[in-house]
């Protein structure tokens, strides 16, 4: 299929909007830690690759937040690329030569662009634009782009793997809601989704990024040497499909609903990130790394209410499109009293990592 296509016909689920106690803006201080931890690497990476001289007679910087969400750690991101570049202009004694900055900020068309743009910096030292469409597909024209930065997003895949909703296929995942805790062939499936899904995100970045550009991705993982079935995301997605099992048995929801439905979420290996940038040919790595680890993923692990809430920020929008909003309340209740009663194994359970992995465009 083409990026095109995939884009066009890509699921959303948009982060909680609104400004309720339960939104996303309220509830994601692990993303805001990420973005914090990924800020001493931000900063190297445009002080040491990228080629401004390459771009030094354009009149404007483009900037492009993948998967942005409602905010405000988009604003907290995209502040801490813009000063590195203005920095590196003035460094270079290049002060005539800065330019003016755009910044296009992109989810999907569900996500609710009116609070991101009410949120917006008030002196802030770019041009803000909304940018609606998944990034699995061509959002921008070619070589628009200086600058692309995508921080926790590129774990939603695009879609469900089909084989895991088809009661035929030998990937069916008939009573859970992840691949995590599943069969071989299930596995394989969300590995096999993840990479079609890969390469049509890179396809179209390739064409949107100027030669020399730089895309810096950060996205949930795993190292090598541990599998994520041992995860502390394996034991919130157990205990999320038990509360729908419980559920059933109340005739809540039905148990057809439940083996229809799965989390779009995949935990990436280093290797299998190389291996589809490798397949695009179109960019060099330059800086792989994991990230040290966040100081809110401990104060989130050590509080059953903040997991709870976290949680339901982040997947209210993909329970909703499937059981209806009539379930959440009981859903997510439930979830949180099941996550104080195990909570001492959500907290001793591996917490996986976060990589970060900076791109540079290469020329045709």
């Amino acid at each position: 299929m083409a990026a095109e296509e995939t884009g066009k016909c890509s699921e959303a689920y948009p982060m909680k909007g609104g400004d309720g106690p339960s939104n996303y803006a309220k509830n994601s201080i692990y993303q805001k830690g990420v973005i914090d931890a990924a800020k001493e690497l931000l900063n190297k990476a445009i002080a040491e690759k990228l080629d401004i001289e390459t771009f030094s007679s354009a009149n404007s910087f483009h900037i492009a937040d993948l998967g942005c969400s409602v905010g405000p750690n988009t604003f907290l991101a995209v502040e801490t690329i813009l000063e590195a570049v203005l920095f590196k202009y003035q460094s270079r004694g290049l002060n005539c030569q800065i330019p003016e900055f755009q910044v296009f900020f992109n989810d999907h068309t569900s996500n609710d662009f009116n609070m991101l743009f009410n949120s917006l910096p008030q002196n802030r030292q770019y041009y803000a634009a909304g940018l609606p469409g998944s990034f699995y597909g061509r959002i921008l024209p070619d070589a628009s782009i200086h600058f692309f930065h995508s921080s926790i997003s590129l774990h939603w895949l695009s879609r469900v793997p089909k084989d895991v909703t088809d009661s035929n296929s030998p990937a069916w995942n008939k009573g859970r809601i992840h691949y995590l805790d599943s069969t071989d062939e299930v596995v394989r499936a969300y590995e096999a989704q993840y990479a079609k899904d890969m390469e049509c995100f890179l396809h179209a970045r390739a064409q949107e990024t100027v030669h020399g550009g730089l895309m810096v991705i950060t996205t949930h993982g795993y190292p090598a040497d541990t599998p994520p079935s041992h995860s502390q995301a394996n034991i919130i997605s157990q205990i999320l499909g038990s509360c729908l099992i419980d559920m059933a048995r109340k005739g809540v929801v039905s148990e057809e609903k439940i083996d229809s439905f799965n989390v779009p979420i995949y935990y990436v290996c280093p290797r299998e990130l190389e291996a589809a940038i490798e397949q695009n040919g179109c960019f060099s790595i330059e800086i792989m790394e994991h990230l040290p680890t966040v100081m809110e993923q401990d104060t989130i692990s050590k509080n059953s209410k903040l997991i709870a809430s976290h949680t339901r920020a982040v997947m209210e929008g993909l329970f909703k499109q499937h059981f209806g909003e009539e379930i959440l309340d009981e859903l997510f209740d439930l979830f949180h009293m099941k996550v104080k009663e195990q909570h001492s194994a959500l907290e001793s359970a591996e917490k996986g990592v976060n990589i970060l992995i900076v791109l540079k465009r290469k020329a045709n």
